[in-house]
């Protein structure tokens, strides 16, 4: 068993190693990892991101190398000299982990070269340990049935030789792994690539932010949400490596002209600033998955307007470098909000896992249907001819925003010291705007909540309440949100399955003895 996870060992240590030069589309485990993604359920996915969070690709990677780790074992177990089952095994996952590599996007048939040379050393690494680990005398036993050995010291310095010989092998394969990993992502990133990119200034920046967006006496989110913070959802099990010089933007399907635009091409284009606050769709009621930003670009409309979208045309189907799609309404990329094709985030070059070199920024819509990273394509078509990666299962195929707020102070289960606190958090109706919060403490009636300023009806709005905490023991506070269209925050519960979730959030605390 030991060896057939040495031997697995080495084939993934090999294949990363030969899969320098080739890059991460080469990378047959994250292409494995992909096609997994991409079969896996719509509900599994959505409890996979509501429950893990950021931490869903990390717990998939160590997922599949716990599964190839125990098949090894079971294949390897079955490996004799005359019965090659595990070298069998391993020759199958190479086949399948070759075909997982040519499903990604722009893979070609050079790309399974690492595979190839991973498993046959895989193959011959285990055939190898085979034959040094089968006693030379097994099955050979004199004429009254003992055993030939003559000296049981002997028998254990060769279970010793063996041992160092398999977990020898098991290391060579890690630590080939870990190097071809990094330097991998060494050779092929584009870190210093972004570092030499000077963010153009805007001709049209954004309006200044004032103090007062931010209530003071609680301790909220910041406004503006540092980039390291902000919150990242998608598919990308490696995070794409795409320099400008290499970036093309095609636009094509329902319009007068196909046009491509290299990041240089884009000089033509007014440099514009905005701040959005995204919000991710698998958000539940309370959640996190909501970031607000100073983004800098180029008008999706300019773009559009240079190729001449034709008129049935009601879908813009975009695709990031890695196969990724969504599916946007014309109308939200032209109706004058701020649409960006952008490349700055917070006065800075988009950082590499939030979509570097460009991505794009629509306000007013959740996330898998309009915040493609890594963008590369974008086709003109019709939502009745095209589908995106998540409408295909079952979401919602256009998906404004929902009216909805959290509690961020007090935290769930937190002691309040009796006498006169703050309490507060922030709510969120883009392409709307927030026009106020109420807030109930237990059964009591609604509150009217301090608003902090309404800096545009693109960005989230923080609120606070000022309380006096008299009665020790448990409590609890409930928040809702009313747009600027006057509609009030739903009390329904539904979860983000189809078009996102709903609800009034509400957070027990306890208020402590004086």
């Amino acid at each position: 068993m030991i060896a057939g996870v040495a031997a697995a060992a080495v084939a993934l240590g090999v294949a990363q190693l030969v899969g320098i030069p080739f890059g991460a589309r080469a990378d047959a485990r994250a292409a494995v990892g992909s096609v997994v993604v991409d079969l896996t359920p719509g509900p599994v996915k959505e409890w996979a991101i509501q429950t893990l969070g950021t931490m869903d690709k990390l717990f998939l990677a160590v997922a599949m190398l716990i599964v190839i780790a125990a098949i090894a074992a079971v294949a390897g177990s079955f490996e004799t000299r005359r019965r090659p089952v595990g070298s069998v095994a391993i020759a199958a996952a190479g086949a399948l982990g070759c075909a997982a590599v040519l499903s990604r996007q722009g893979a070609t048939a050079v790309d399974t070269i690492p595979t190839i040379v991973g498993a046959a050393c895989g193959v011959a690494a285990l055939r190898w340990l085979i034959r040094r680990l089968e006693p030379a005398s097994l099955g050979s036993e004199d004429s009254d049935g003992s055993e030939d050995s003559e000296d049981g010291a002997d028998d254990d310095r060769d279970a010793r030789r063996r041992s160092l010989l398999t977990l020898g092998l098991l290391g060579i394969g890690v630590v080939s792994g870990v190097a071809g990993a990094v330097i991998t992502r060494m050779v092929h990133s584009v870190a210093g690539d972004r570092t030499n990119f000077a963010l153009p200034p805007p001709r049209t920046p954004a309006p200044p932010i004032p103090p007062e967006v931010q209530p003071k006496g609680v301790e909220l989110p910041s406004f503006i949400t540092p980039a390291a913070d902000f919150y990242r959802v998608d598919t990308a099990l490696a995070t794409p490596q795409l320099s400008r010089g290499d970036w093309r933007l095609r636009i094509h399907g329902l319009v007068d002209r196909e046009t491509t635009h290299s990041f240089a091409d884009l000089e033509r284009f007014e440099v514009v600033e905005s701040v959005t606050t995204l919000t991710c769709v698998s958000n539940p009621i309370g959640g996190n998955l909501i970031s607000t930003g100073i983004w800098t670009g180029y008008r999706l409309a300019d773009l559009l307007a240079v190729a001449g979208v034709h008129h049935d045309a009601d879908m813009v189907l975009s695709k990031s470098i890695d196969g990724f799609t969504a599916g946007t309404p014309v109308e939200t990329l032209t109706d004058g909000r701020a649409a960006l094709l952008a490349i700055g985030l917070n006065g800075q070059p988009l950082p590499v896992e939030h979509g570097y070199p460009a991505r794009l920024v629509v306000p007013g819509l959740y996330g898998y249907v309009s915040a493609t990273k890594w963008v590369v394509d974008l086709e003109l078509t019709r939502f009745d001819r095209a589908k995106a990666y998540w409408t295909r299962y079952g979401w919602a195929a256009q998906a404004p925003i929902k009216t909805e707020s959290r509690i961020d102070v007090p935290k769930r289960g937190q002691r309040v010291p009796s006498g006169p606190v703050v309490f507060g958090g922030v709510a969120w109706a883009q392409n709307r705007g927030v026009r106020a919060v109420e807030v109930r403490i237990g059964d009591g009636e609604w509150q009217p909540a301090q608003l902090g300023a309404s800096y545009s009806n693109d960005t989230w709005r923080l609120w606070s309440l000022p309380w006096e905490a008299k009665t020790p023991g448990s409590q609890s506070i409930t928040v809702r949100a009313i747009d600027n269209s006057g509609a009030v925050q739903t009390s329904d519960q539904a979860p983000p399955t189809p078009d996102g979730a709903t609800g009034w959030h509400t957070v027990n605390f306890t208020v402590a003895e004086a």
